[in-house]
């Protein structure tokens, strides 16, 4: 565990004592903070993932995710908090001034941490003998995938898979609404051509979610190895994905509008996928 010897913090006067406190946005590694938060292709050169919040770095610590940097605003943060995710990372004080500058969401508690992504292979990840997979078809906006994740977490899906996707995974935008389990899952990014070839080794049944499909989701049975595949919002699945997949599922709707949001249908379609399989009963696998 990491030293805070030299971090004094009277809550009563917020007085704090610390070496090398940062408190110019001019300095050069708040910079590349900033240029690191709002650049993928930075992220992707630095190798590196922005993560707010000591609840979201300690899921990616947990899961085996290398935290290699803190920016600690000492006013904020809490020192024990810190300090159980801290590991070997160098650990960078700013002012509060500074870190308002840096915090990306209300609330924040007071710690900006870089840590070094896992960029897995398809062939990588290990299934269970009967898994639940969903894949994503261009997903492009961040808070639709942060709520997917949410969602394969807490079903336990095996596998989330951005096929072709127009937004990185690790988008910090991703990694708050998804409350970090982008870490907690497995999550693979390939293009659509890889994804088939995968499904058809495996072995997996896959539905195609389309609103021109004529088959009810709720008629079929879902207790096998399963792949759902969702498409964007705006334009559905394309006929690469609608000509592939083994079946054409519709979730039925009464009202004027005529689709869901995306994260909504895929939680009502992993969900009837888990009640089949006993998971309302059981509250498990």
């Amino acid at each position: 565990m990491r030293n805070f010897s030299n971090f004094v913090l009277t809550h009563a006067t917020k007085t704090i004592v610390m070496a090398d406190l940062i408190t110019s946005p001019q300095n050069s590694r708040i910079k590349n903070l900033l240029l690191l938060q709002q650049k993928s292709r930075e992220r992707r050169k630095q190798n590196r993932v922005v993560v707010e919040g000591l609840r979201e770095t300690g899921i990616a610590a947990a899961n085996g995710f290398k935290v290699t940097d803190l920016f600690v605003c000492a006013e904020i943060a809490d020192e024990k908090s810190v300090a159980s995710v801290s590991g070997e990372a160098d650990i960078t004080f700013v002012s509060q001034a500074v870190f308002e500058k840096l915090a990306y969401r209300e609330g924040s508690d007071g710690c900006i941490a870089l840590l070094e992504p896992k960029w897995l292979k398809i062939t990588d990840v290990k299934l269970r003998p009967n898994p639940l997979v969903i894949i994503l078809e261009s997903v492009e906006k961040p808070g639709n995938l942060g709520a997917i994740l949410r969602t394969a977490d807490a079903v336990d899906a095996d596998l989330v898979v951005v096929c072709d996707p127009l937004t990185d995974i690790y988008n910090p935008n991703v990694i708050r609404s998804g409350i970090g389990c982008v870490f907690s899952r497995h999550v693979v990014a390939c293009p659509t051509e890889e994804a088939q070839q995968w499904l058809k080794d495996k072995g997996i049944r896959s539905y195609a979610a389309e609103l021109q499909a004529s088959s009810p989701y709720q008629i079929h049975d879902f207790k096998g190895p399963t792949a759902f595949v969702m498409g964007t919002e705006a334009d559905g699945l394309t006929r690469k994905w609608i000509d592939f997949c083994d079946e054409r599922i519709i979730i039925p709707m009464l009202g004027s509008i005529d689709s869901l949001n995306v994260s909504v249908s895929t939680a009502v379609l992993v969900f009837e996928a888990m009640r089949q399989r006993g998971f309302l009963v059981a509250g498990r696998r």
